[in-house]
């Protein structure tokens, strides 16, 4: 099975909390806080891995966890940061948010990175709470929690030169004689399952990569046979072959198969019928062949198509070398196309005024309890450290400031209700 297409999980790691502590050496007289700052949580990162060709890594695992980062210490001293994860992807994935569709990258080069998810920093040890009012502080700060995001990742084979006609076209035996590349070959429908890749090097010394694609039909927009699985491929190549079989014993017409696969090579995509394409007849050692081929002529001439054909037999190797050349000039004078992703991303920033998202939200529940929700405020509660009542305290004076305290009074809380805060619940006071 060909996995092209496939929505994983990148959860970061959190950061490290940072350490309550004190200098207490016999000889360090009056040694003050002493607690070290936590670690920073390890970061989700998809990095492009050339070895591979398909997403079928991700076809049983679907979530991908960074670590979190150590802990402060006693005597200043700072957690350790946690390694990255690192997720390896095929060349040629395109990666956006899956909940916005946003595009997030377009990783083609090996070793290319893209971080998904980024760690938490490490919590503030008390040593940084000190000051003239409080020599001794017991606050410190808990690490701040990993990012977390589902992504979609689509792959586009990376080929200069796509092959594309029905099924049994003679697509893979074509790759198998011009490369190295060794395709399954079969007479029945479907033999090619994923998307063959081969390096054409042809004795003037020039090269490039040729992609034999799963067969399109009738209906592969709509998903019919390998549909969408098929488009995709297609879109990052610059030159297209074309390739239609002279057999008359399979009762096909060559022009409408011709017709059919421009039709939905249009619309899946109408710009891809704007690079370069040459028609190939293939097995023309078979008898009966010229005759299909002039009829055929004749309708691509009535039609007014004025597209190159080129004729070959991959069993006898006529013509596949000129092909090749052929192929090769195209693609000297063919600059690469951008996808249409790519146009969704811009060059420079735009920053347009929008509202902020409220603070913080309260509501009630059937309970009488004030549930005060928000991405801020959940935060900031994530990071308080309540085992002290020094951070207890801090953490009242931060949602005072933040104006909870006034919002719970106008929503009718009065002396003795429960407010809860993520899974923390405690009582309003006047």
């Amino acid at each position: 099975m060909f996995v092209d297409q496939v929505k994983i999980d990148v959860k970061a790691g959190k950061g490290g909390d940072g350490a309550v502590a004190f200098r207490r050496e016999k000889f360090v007289p009056l040694g003050g806080p002493a607690g070290g700052d936590g670690g920073r949580g390890g970061s989700g990162i998809l990095v492009v891995d050339e070895g591979l060709r398909t997403l079928m890594d991700f076809r049983y695992r679907h979530h991908f966890k960074a670590n979190s980062g150590g802990n402060g210490q006693n005597k200043q001293m700072y957690g350790r940061g946690a390694e990255d994860t690192f997720v390896q992807v095929p060349p040629g994935t395109t990666v956006r948010d899956a909940e916005t569709n946003e595009l997030l990258g377009d990783l083609t080069e090996d070793g290319q990175q893209l971080v998904i998810a980024k760690g938490g920093r490490g919590g503030r040890g008390n040593m940084h709470f000190a000051n003239a009012r409080n020599s001794a502080p017991e606050v410190a700060e808990n690490g701040e929690p990993g990012e977390e995001r589902s992504i979609q990742l689509e792959l586009k084979v990376l080929a200069d030169v796509g092959l594309v006609g029905f099924p049994s076209v003679g697509k893979s035996t074509l790759l198998s004689v011009v490369t190295s590349a060794k395709p399954k070959i079969a007479s029945y429908q479907f033999t090619t399952l994923v998307p063959n890749l081969g390096m054409v090097q042809l004795d003037d010394g020039r090269d490039f990569g040729l992609a034999d694609l799963p067969g399109l039909i009738e209906g592969g927009t709509e998903g019919v046979g390998f549909g969408i699985n098929w488009l995709r491929t297609v879109e990052r190549t610059r030159v297209v072959l074309h390739l239609i079989e002279m057999d008359d014993q399979t009762g096909r017409d060559p022009f409408e198969d011709y017709q059919q696969i421009n039709h939905e090579l249009e619309t899946y995509d109408p710009k891809i019928l704007e690079r370069p394409q040459v028609i190939v007849a293939t097995k023309m050692d078979l008898p009966g062949s010229s005759e299909l081929l002039a009829e055929f002529k004749q309708k691509l001439a009535a039609a007014g198509d004025t597209h190159e054909i080129f004729e070959i037999s991959s069993i006898t190797h006529q013509g596949v070398q000129s092909l090749m050349n052929k192929t090769a000039d195209l693609l000297a004078e063919t600059t690469e196309f951008p996808m249409g992703d790519v146009e969704e991303v811009q060059t420079q920033k735009l920053y347009q005024y929008q509202p902020e998202a409220p603070a913080f939200i309260i509501e009630q529940d059937e309970y009488g309890t004030f549930i005060v929700s928000g991405d801020k405020v959940e935060k900031l509660f994530k990071m308080s450290n309540l085992d002290h009542q020094d951070g207890v305290m801090r953490f009242a004076r931060q949602l005072r400031s933040m104006g909870i305290d006034e919002a719970l009074r106008e929503s009718g809380a009065h002396d003795g209700d429960l407010v809860a805060i993520d899974n923390f619940t405690f009582e309003f006071v006047e």
